[in-house]
């Protein structure tokens, strides 16, 4: 049986949605492409954090080589889908991804982890499993350098500039003794604003993806605009340090390939349906314009300041291949037991590196186990008076609790049908996990009972009777 579990967050969210469809009934709303005449007017007025960098500002090295490094990952076949949860449902991605960054650094979306193949970093041993893989790694990790001091550059001239939206101090205009003070106070803040936007800036991972339309045998027509067919639906990108920037890097292949068939030349007003592009609109809103941008080979766009936090972007499929490269600076968080073995082993088709971590993490449960055996074994010695126990009780078994739903959860999610169905080296392993009575564990796996005799325990006696 499969289970659903909605958080409150995709609760409010699929609400916000129906009533946004039910609000706008049959009729499309209003969007502007590049060709419309409104369009800068409505891009600087709403859409102002919003920055495109075209391929001829890039370098032409870091071309070659993200181009080059991006083939060979796909050639190696280092994308996979993901297997995700959409609305309490197991889903493959259509997208095939790719997570490299930082060593030690994740990424959850959609209550899936990924973990980063790590970029060739100064005191990091990372062995790849071939010399390919390795070079497209390190390729990837100048295109976050540059990308680093892009946004940076951008974010400051905008700083230089006193703009306001941005959060930013006004300059001193005084030339005071009062004055003087104000400009101290401004350099000291102007400093304190570089440090913000340096780690705002500092992208640690890149969440590569790769989409072929020939191969994605589903694409959902954009619901709100009639922008067309999308790759990616409306979404904020996930689990992002706040008011952190997003750089996206395209990468479009030149020929058409077979994805170029009649059902795909559509007309779709206002754009070039053989062009990716990428969708934006304000989050919830249907007063204002969207916005459609056509992506050629080379142009990357950064999604400034909280641009991603109250706007939403979708990608709207060309007839090429495509390839992304998205840099982010991504949350540290828990829960990684579990998801990384939920990937399999795919990431050591690519480096070794993550398995001493998880070795490290794995001990660390295990005496986790043995923690929590010693406090129950502890709990019912005869010194404890009853109120010391119900104390103990009430602080240990919400932790029991939910250790024994996550447990539910993972159990379901690694026998889906979709789990089964993925290559060997891809299915999910159920780890850490162990049958009833086993030696080496101080607490079975299912700790119904356990939950059961603690909740007795704080109930009155005659209840527990």
């Amino acid at each position: 049986m499969r289970m659903k579990r909605l958080s409150k967050y995709d609760k409010a969210k699929e609400i916000k949605r129906q009533k946004l469809l039910e609000e706008i009934e049959d009729r499309k709303l209003p969007y502007l492409t590049p060709e419309d005449v409104e369009f800068e007017q409505l891009l600087k007025a709403k859409y102002s954090k919003l920055h495109l960098n075209q391929a001829s500002c890039v370098p032409a090295e870091i071309h070659q080589k993200v181009h080059q490094g991006l083939t060979a990952l796909r050639d190696y076949k280092c994308f996979a889908q993901d297997l995700v949860q959409i609305k309490g449902k197991d889903v493959l991605t259509p997208v095939y991804r790719l997570l490299i960054g930082n060593p030690g650094h994740t990424y959850r979306y959609l209550d899936t982890r990924l973990f980063a193949i790590p970029w060739p970093t100064h005191g990091a041993e990372v062995m790849y499993s071939n010399d390919e893989i390795g070079k497209a790694c390190q390729a990837i990790k100048d295109l976050n350098q540059y990308l680093h001091e892009e946004a940076m550059k951008i974010l400051l001239n905008r700083h230089s500039a006193g703009d306001e939206e941005m959060g930013f101090v006004e300059k001193p205009t005084s030339t005071s003794a009062e004055g003087s003070d104000s400009v101290k106070r401004v350099h000291c803040n102007q400093s304190n604003a570089g440090t913000a936007l340096k780690n705002r800036t500092s992208f640690n991972v890149a969440l590569l993806n790769y989409m072929d339309p020939s191969k994605m045998t589903y694409l959902k027509e954009e619901p709100y605009f009639g922008m067309g067919k999308m790759a990616v639906s409306w979404h904020h990108d996930e689990n992002l340090v706040e008011r952190s920037t997003v750089a996206v890097y395209n990468y479009s292949c030149e020929d058409l390939g077979p994805a170029s068939d009649q059902r795909n030349k559509s007309s779709v007003k206002g754009r070039d349906p053989t062009l990716w592009h990428v969708g934006l609109k304000i989050a919830w809103d249907i007063a204002t314009p969207g916005l459609t941008l056509p992506l050629y080979p080379g142009d990357c766009y950064f999604m400034l300041d909280d641009f991603n936090m109250t706007h939403q972007h979708c990608v709207l499929s060309g007839m090429q291949a495509r390839f992304s490269s998205t840099h982010r600076v991504a949350e540290v968080e828990f829960e990684w037991l579990r998801q990384f073995w939920f990937q399999g082993k795919r990431s050591a088709k690519l480096s070794n590196w993550w398995f001493g971590p998880m070795a490290v993490l794995e001990n660390s449960w295990k005496e986790m186990e043995q923690m929590t055996k010693i406090l129950l074994c502890e709990i019912n010695k005869m010194e404890w008076s009853l109120e010391e126990k119900q104390k103990i009780i009430c602080c240990l078994l919400p932790l029991l609790e939910e250790r024994q739903e996550m447990r539910k959860i993972w159990v379901v999610r690694c026998q889906s049908r979709l789990a089964n169905n993925l290559p060997a080296d891809e299915q999910p392993e159920c780890r850490p996990y162990w049958h009833e009575g086993d030696p080496n564990m101080p607490l079975p796996f299912d700790l119904e009972e356990i939950v059961s005799l603690l909740r007795n325990q704080l109930l009155p006696k005659d209840e527990a009777d």
